[in-house]
């Protein structure tokens, strides 16, 4: 289908793409790769006024050593998170997950931010970031949004509905942070998909610490399993302090308090039994790490 009339604007910094969105007003959009958004306009599931293109904004690309963190622009393309040398061993969960997203032409052209901004709960790096404990730095045109128009929200608040976020009309993503994963820390990310270029049908994130035979700061997130992505929190709290025998019984509870839709490509029933084999899976593998 063809996509409803809209006006259009590159801009060239992020001062400009504010301006823009405020001028255009709440039904305006940003334009990263695109590969979210155009879709769904095409579908008339969205019909923006206007679109501010902020793809050619070359300082919100960028993956940055802060130490104990990393600094990641939202502009960042799948391709350069997954290849990225800082990221593969300070945060090699996110370079892995961002490696499993789509083909070569996707992770060339999508980036972080689009995926983040864009809130779809089947996809793979809101998931990963919610279990990294991720915080999103985003910055609005006036001195509402906080210090000087910018304010930073932690991931489990960030999501807060089917496609929609904590982004307020007139706001953008400006900077991803995540922590450092340090040593003796395990990470795995696993999805289920017919093909691997296909969305997946569940994905499941786990993130661990450990000290001698206990696990620590257990976190692990899930894809596809509800209207946003979601923490495992019951599989957490039963981890938390416990051995790594404890693992297949925490695994049970991964799918408590989802509410995974029935489509397609398999029924609710179908996902909270794969929820379940797949946080079990992903978390023997992270506990092995």
């Amino acid at each position: 289908m063809i996509p409803a009339a809209f006006a259009y604007e590159v801009a060239d910094s992020v001062d400009h793409a504010l301006e823009a969105l405020s001028a255009a007003g709440p039904d305006a959009k940003l334009l990263a790769g695109g590969h979210s958004l155009l879709p769904m306009m095409k579908l008339r599931l969205a019909s923006p006024s206007t679109l501010v293109d902020i793809g050619r904004i070359g300082s919100l690309s960028y993956i940055r050593d802060e130490g104990d963190g990393i600094a990641i622009g939202p502009l960042t393309r799948h391709h350069d998170l997954h290849r990225s040398d800082l990221l593969i061993s300070g945060c090699p969960i996110l370079a892995h997950a961002a490696g499993q997203i789509g083909d070569p032409q996707v992770r060339h052209k999508g980036t972080i931010g689009g995926s983040v901004a864009h809130g779809d709960p089947a996809s793979d790096l809101p998931a990963v970031l919610l279990a990294l404990g991720a915080e999103f730095v985003v910055r609005g045109s006036g001195g509402g949004s906080g210090n000087g128009g910018t304010r930073t929200i932690p991931a489990t608040h960030f999501f807060t509905g089917f496609l929609s976020t904590a982004l307020s009309p007139g706001e953008m993503l400006v900077e991803i942070r995540v922590p450092k994963l340090g040593r003796g820390s395990g990470w795995s990310y696993l999805k289920f998909n017919r093909r691997s270029q296909d969305w997946g049908i569940i994905g499941v994130a786990a993130v661990m610490g450990s000290a001698g035979d206990e696990l620590k700061d257990v976190r692990v997130g899930l894809a596809n399993m509800g209207p946003t992505p979601l923490r495992a929190t019951a599989v957490e709290n039963a981890l938390e302090g416990a051995g790594r025998d404890a693992i297949a019984g925490a695994a049970a509870a991964a799918a408590d308090g989802t509410e995974p839709a029935s489509d397609t490509n398999a029924s609710a029933d179908f996902r909270r039994h794969l929820a379940r084999v797949l946080a079990r899976r992903a978390l023997e593998a992270a506990a092995q790490r």
